[in-house]
């Protein structure tokens, strides 16, 4: 069978007078007739009783009625589908992101994007920026976002810059309170917490921003006594809250409200930490258009 006869079917099951749905169809009576028996045989079962007086459904061609009407419905779609899809209002988008992300750049950017197109079925996953850089290459996800690191990403993948913080120190608020740690104006201040037990991430996670902390402590000529790493930012917080140490975050890190932590900015300079979009530079797909128009201009780019 094809679409054609499932619409001959449609307009007689409709109009239940194979004259009217000929002329609806703008065809003549026989070649109507000889189409709905070619599909009855087809079937192997009649579709309608036909007097002449009276033209009717067969108990198996009402409930057949159920499955074909929405069927080509479907069908008659496809075509609006297809320029929606072109236009990038409909389809899929797969982002992934660094835990720090989702306390500075990532929400509004989907609340943007979802307004803007709540057709199209995100999915989100967080994830270190290694896993994105490996994602986007493997095809896994569409964007990811991530911080670059310092040896540069795969040629096949194109990165955008989006936010540019420096690093606070979180810190255990009972530390602030015994005065363990020197403070002014709400800043840490000399280099006393530079000894204080740190917490971190594993290197390969992130080199980037695990370099950036190391180097500052290098260049105030001091090794980190690394307490304990942890790969999710939540967990480092949490271990914070818990006293076991200090540890250095995005500046956004301290929308992550939690007892026992306190975000103290450095008073001196803080190292400054990039977060940006990536994909992969030979997608052109609408949809990934669509959220790097949006991440830029969110960027002012």
């Amino acid at each position: 069978m094809d679409l054609r006869q499932l619409n001959h079917f449609l307009a007689v099951a409709e109009e239940l007078h194979f004259g009217r749905a000929a002329e609806r169809l703008g065809m003549t009576q026989p070649p109507l007739s000889q189409s709905i028996m070619a599909l009855e045989r087809e079937l192997g079962s009649p579709l309608f009783t036909r007097t002449k007086r009276q033209v009717a459904l067969t108990p198996f061609g009402a409930q057949w009625l159920e499955h074909v009407r929405p069927a080509v419905g479907a069908i008659g779609e496809l075509p609006a589908m297809a320029q929606r899809l072109r236009e990038g209002t409909a389809g899929r988008l797969a982002l992934s992101f660094v835990s720090s992300a989702d306390y500075s750049i990532l929400p509004e950017l989907v609340r943007r994007y979802a307004t803007a197109f709540p057709d199209v079925e995100m999915t989100l996953a967080e994830a270190t920026s290694d896993v994105q850089v490996e994602a986007l290459a493997e095809g896994r996800i569409d964007a990811g976002l991530l911080i670059p690191p310092a040896s540069g990403l795969p040629a096949a993948i194109d990165y955008r810059p989006l936010l540019r913080e420096p690093l606070v120190a979180a810190v255990p608020q009972v530390w602030v309170e015994e005065e363990r740690l020197a403070t002014a104006r709400g800043k840490l201040v000399g280099e006393g917490w530079l000894d204080q037990p740190l917490l971190l991430f594993p290197r390969h996670v992130s080199p980037t921003f695990h370099d950036l902390v190391l180097d500052h402590y290098r260049a105030k000529g001091r090794q980190p006594l690394i307490r304990q790493r942890a790969i999710q930012m939540q967990t480092i917080i949490s271990l914070v809250s818990a006293g076991m140490g200090i540890a250095l975050v995005p500046a956004s890190l301290r929308n992550l409200a939690r007892t026992g932590v306190r975000y103290l900015p450095l008073a001196d300079a803080a190292p400054i930490l990039e977060t940006g979009l990536a994909w992969r530079r030979a997608d052109d797909t609408p949809t990934l258009r669509a959220l790097m128009g949006i991440a830029l201009d969110m960027a002012g780019r």
